[in-house]
């Protein structure tokens, strides 16, 4: 029988099936998530907003997508309150249904041509929804890896729902390199309107593998001592701030990296470079897929060699890798394996040292009792400037630039320098037994 006081007791299978769990369950999540990334500059900006400038449409429809980043960090707290009061997984069914309702609505939604101004205002309060869902639900597929792991394996396991991230990316990239193949207009004429309402299925699915899941042992700990906190986001404040400030700080290049390289790179591919645009989506995509190799490759490595030292060199060589990135993919010459390759090195591999290691890094930065509040909030809240706002920086960076991208490669390194600086303020948790508590009155067991 598993012992609730010590994660470590679980065994292996068992261990291995709630991460599986938590990475179905993100891929779902993130492929809702970033379809709608990935159309925003491809036809939502037509289809939505087509009385304005094509360039002027894309920041629009940028813009749109910069509110659901906007409406997670609401989401992390109210989430996260209820997670960390009444447990993860309740959290999570929630937040997968907020978001598959959302992405299904949207492929039902009336275009600016038949209701006129109420499409981008419906297409608005959709993305709000999908917000919401992808706001409550990282932190708690997290930790339900996470806390179910023993030290020196939550790296390891921890990368496990992160995988979920380009898996959905790949889902999303690759639904709409199929659906651009189709002849004529027929994507444009309402075939684009398939990648939304296949989210319905998928949600099911993940709803039926979620049940199957058990609650955490470290959260079952503070249920079973009594010291579950009252107000969690309050907590995190009055003792955790400087945790937050600095794991804000780390998630910066994290956000621009994977914005830059998964959503801005595909409109700059296709209207700066004039390349085809399933050139773009299919070089994002098997950079995609190859992060999923290397994500928990990175996160066991920071389990032997420690959180900060494999986060913090990966955030500064992402940082520096984006000039050779930029230079070889506008001196390519139109070789679509080329610029493959050079999304590939830095966001397929380089970036899954900064992101693999990324859940462990935030969850062992607080307590239980307040985990799932303080996780969410640093990486949701540092969503708005370090995601949301980065395809709309990076056009204008683009714009001011008169088309040449170094203006981008130099807000990258700096940004990179940023979240180095921060990693290595940490202290380093790799090796440490996670915190149960520092405010009760029950001693806490080892390894909660």
């Amino acid at each position: 029988m598993t012992s609730v006081a010590n994660p470590s007791l679980l065994s292996e299978a068992e261990i291995r099936k709630v991460a599986l769990a938590s990475a179905i369950g993100t891929t779902i999540e993130w492929y809702d998530f970033f379809l709608y990334n990935t159309f925003s500059a491809l036809i939502l900006n037509k289809l939505f907003f087509p009385s304005f400038d094509p360039l002027v449409g894309t920041m629009l429809a940028f813009t749109t997508a910069l509110v659901g980043f906007i409406a997670r960090p609401l989401s992390g707290i109210v989430f996260g309150h209820f997670g960390d009061r009444l447990g993860r997984k309740k959290m999570l069914i929630l937040t997968l249904l907020i978001m598959g309702i959302g992405t299904f609505l949207i492929g039902l939604l009336p275009t600016y041509d038949a209701i006129g101004v109420w499409a981008p205002i419906l297409l608005l309060v959709l993305r709000i929804c999908q917000g919401v869902g992808v706001g409550g639900e990282w932190g708690g597929a997290v930790l339900m890896a996470v806390e179910h792991s023993p030290t020196g394996r939550r790296g390891f396991y921890g990368s496990w729902p992160q995988i979920g991230v380009p898996a959905g990316l790949a889902l999303a990239t690759g639904m709409v390199a199929l659906l651009t193949q189709l002849p004529g207009d027929m994507f444009f004429q309402g075939w684009w309107r398939v990648a939304f309402l296949i989210s319905l299925v998928l949600v099911i699915i993940g709803i039926y593998i979620r049940l199957k899941i058990m609650e955490t042992p470290a959260f079952q700990r503070v249920q079973a001592t009594q010291t579950v906190s009252s107000v969690p986001f309050l907590d995190l404040m009055r003792h955790h701030w400087k945790q937050v400030l600095l794991g804000m700080g780390c998630r910066y290049i994290e956000g621009v990296t994977f914005n830059i390289y998964g959503v801005f790179v595909i409109a700059y591919i296709v209207t700066t470079l004039k390349m085809p645009r399933t050139t773009a989506l299919l070089a994002v995509t098997a950079a995609s897929i190859v992060m999923i190799f290397f994500i928990p490759v990175f996160g066991r490595l920071s389990d032997r060699l420690g959180r900060k030292r494999v986060f913090g060199f990966a955030a500064a060589l992402t940082g520096l890798l984006a000039f050779p990135a930029f230079w070889t993919m506008s001196t390519a010459g139109g070789n679509g394996l080329v610029v493959a390759l050079a999304i590939i090195i830095p966001f397929g591999i380089v970036y899954a040292a900064v992101y693999g290691p990324i859940a462990a890094l935030f969850s062992e930065l607080f307590e239980t009792r307040v985990r799932y509040s303080g996780i969410s909030f640093v990486y949701q809240f540092s969503g708005i400037f370090a995601s949301g706002l980065t395809p709309i920086i990076a056009t204008a960076l683009l714009k001011e630039g008169d088309g040449q991208p170094w203006l981008i490669a130099g807000y990258m390194l700096i940004v990179g320098c940023i979240s180095t600086i921060c990693a290595y303020a940490l202290k380093e948790t790799a090796h440490a037994e996670m915190i149960a508590s520092t405010r009760r009155s029950v001693a806490p067991s080892p390894g909660d």
